[in-house]
């Protein structure tokens, strides 16, 4: 399938062009839901738990690579829409090779910190030697965990959105496949599920590092020799600032979650609330992958000044957004016991805490995607300050002092009715920002 930045698109263009990338988001975050599965029924629920707890500060890391990602290509796409697709490419290559280098760096102080940092978290000692063994053996591949994040984006701004599709499937195969053969087959536990999420963490990382520098490359971007230009640099972690808050958030609140739960219910809680989280990942990577593709066409039409673009994007989006999150609440309310069954079937009072908390939770969905899109609206129109404090007031505002202030009055039932809270009023700030920029942007 051709994909093109350029030229008007309706309802069927856009659903067509975004699906591989919303596809491709969905396979990424079945990895971890697929680990989830292997170890919550063949390692037990101390290694289960161990798990959850100590993934939130990967994925904190990782989201720089996702910040790089979103906020380079949106000016990438800008600099394609101004007609300058060799400076595109400088930014291209630099973004990448910063991203190499501190990924390796980081790595290494994440590995020595590990104990520590699973104390901080809340583990108890049943959890620790979990925590800590699947920790460092992610940490070990951190870097090619963040350039697997920080392509994301830029396929869509390669016109090749198919490319990333294919590479995700292939990473989940393998993952899913490992899994398998490692925890169930070998019986080697968390170790297992740590060493087949990092083999897929490697091919996702390191293929499309290894094509996007080699004559096989078609597209428009290409790894290029290139000093390193900071001010471009700085714009692209500017722009991509709201995605960094977004994921920095969602690690702070699943640590905050982590540690009210552990106060409340005990480790039952974190393991619920891990489950929840796997549902929660999927629908989101429908948001998450629909506004990676659909920021770089409103960032390449904000380059070429077609306003009327503009505003048609904006209008679609919101209807596309809206219906999404109907229909995938719907189905969270229907399926939710069994997905927990799934999950902590042996264990009859876990799995009705966890159905009667995905119900409260995912009914969040009818909300968030309006709020995920403005978000991405602001990034893809370069002005990361607005959507960083979008994002910013949204999550680390709204939803962390919901976690903390709402059991205080309804008890364990706070904390699952936190993020509805969060994002009703999040809802109409995202509202007043997009109608309050109106004029500035045209649209």
């Amino acid at each position: 399938m051709e994909v093109e930045l350029s030229g008007h698109y309706g309802y069927r263009r856009i659903i067509r062009t975004m699906t591989p990338m919303v596809l491709m988001m969905i396979v990424i975050s079945i990895y971890s839901i697929v680990d989830g599965y292997f170890v919550s029924n063949y390692a037990g629920n101390d290694a289960f738990a161990g798990m959850n707890l100590i993934w939130p500060p990967i994925a904190l890391v990782g989201a720089l690579g996702l910040m790089l990602g979103t906020g380079g290509s949106a000016l990438v796409s800008k600099t394609l829409g101004e007609g300058d697709p060799d400076k595109a490419r400088r930014i291209f290559s630099m973004l990448i090779r910063i991203t190499i280098i501190g990924g390796i760096g980081i790595a290494a102080v994440m590995f020595a910190i590990m104990p520590w940092l699973a104390r901080v978290l809340g583990s108890d000692e049943a959890m620790l030697p979990y925590a800590v063994l699947y920790g460092r053996i992610l940490i070990l591949v951190l870097p090619a965990y963040m350039l697997q994040m920080e392509f994301q984006p830029f396929y869509m701004a390669a016109e090749k959105p198919q490319f990333g599709t294919a590479l995700s499937l292939a990473c989940g195969v393998t993952n899913m496949a490992l899994d398998a053969l490692f925890v169930a087959g070998f019986g080697w536990g968390l170790t297992g599920a740590a060493i087949a999420s990092s083999v897929s963490l490697l091919v996702g990382g390191g293929y499309p590092l290894w094509y996007f520098s080699s004559r096989r490359n078609t597209t428009q971007l290409r790894m290029v020799r290139c000093p390193f230009e900071w001010q471009s640099i700085l714009k692209s972690c500017s722009n991509g600032m709201s995605e960094f808050v977004g994921n920095i958030a969602l690690s702070v609140i699943s640590i905050c979650y982590n540690w009210q739960l552990m106060q409340y219910i005990g480790a039952d809680g974190v393991s619920a609330y891990g489950i929840v989280m796997y549902l929660g990942f999927i629908f989101a990577a429908v948001f998450i992958g629909y506004n990676m593709g659909i920021s770089q066409v409103i960032s390449f039409n904000f380059g070429a000044g077609d306003k009327a673009e503009l505003k048609s994007l904006l209008c679609k989006s919101l209807v596309i957004v809206g219906v999404c999150g109907i229909v995938m609440t719907a189905l969270s309310e229907v399926a939710a016991h069994g997905i927990a069954r799934v999950f902590v079937g042996y264990d009859e009072n876990l799995c009705a805490i966890t159905t009667h908390a995905t119900r409260i939770y995912m009914l969040s969905f009818l909300f968030c995607g309006f709020n995920m899109f403005a978000s991405a609206w602001f990034t893809a129109l370069n002005n990361g300050t607005v959507s960083a404090a979008a994002a910013f007031v949204r999550t680390l505002v709204f939803e962390l002092a919901s976690v903390f202030v709402l059991p205080l009055i309804f008890g364990i039932e706070g904390i699952w009715l936190s993020v509805n809270v969060a994002e009703i009023l999040a809802l109409i700030l995202s509202a007043v920002l997009v109608v309050a920029y109106r004029k500035r942007y045209g649209y």
